[in-house]
Order: structure tokens, then sequence, then C-alpha cells
């Protein structure tokens, strides 16, 4: 399965995910503040796009940098898995 594929249709076809949206889905147990500065310190490695220069500006995850985040994560577990039960 195409990821990108299954993540349009969960947001309808959006192309532009709310960064507020992702942070539910997604990583719930943190607040939004917390999430932002994680994403700002390279915690977590998802671009957010800035609809405008202005700091206030709604920021939102576009869908293929979601999917690619979602499938390095996958990768990664796969590999820890693989390496417990060498």
């Amino acid at each position: 399965m195409n990821t990108q594929f299954l993540l349009m249709a969960r947001y309808e076809g959006a192309a532009m995910i709310p960064a507020d949206t992702v942070r539910k889905d997604f990583f719930p147990n943190l607040t939004h503040r917390i999430f932002l500065r994680k994403i700002a310190d390279g915690d977590i490695k998802l671009p957010l796009v800035q609809m405008e220069a202005s700091q206030k500006s709604a920021k939102g995850v576009d869908i293929r940098d979601l999917a690619s985040y979602y499938d390095e994560r996958r990768d990664q577990a796969r590999r820890e898995l693989e390496k417990l039960h060498d």
C-alpha cells in the first residue's frame, strides 16, 4: 500500500494538513506548543509549511512529507525488530 494514498483518503484529498491535526492524530501526547518546539529543534524531522511570513500564520504539513516521515519511522521500527530477533 502507498502511504501517501492512504493519507490522502484519510484527509479527504487535502494536500496540506494543519499542524494541529497532525499533532492530534500522530502525536497525541504532545501539546501544540511542545509539538512545534520539537519540530523547530529537529527532534521531530517533519517540515512545517507557513502560508505567510507572519509568525501567527497558519502552519501545516504537506501530505508527501507526512507520508515520508511515517514510512521512515516504520522502517526504523522494522530494523529495530530485526535486531531484537537475530
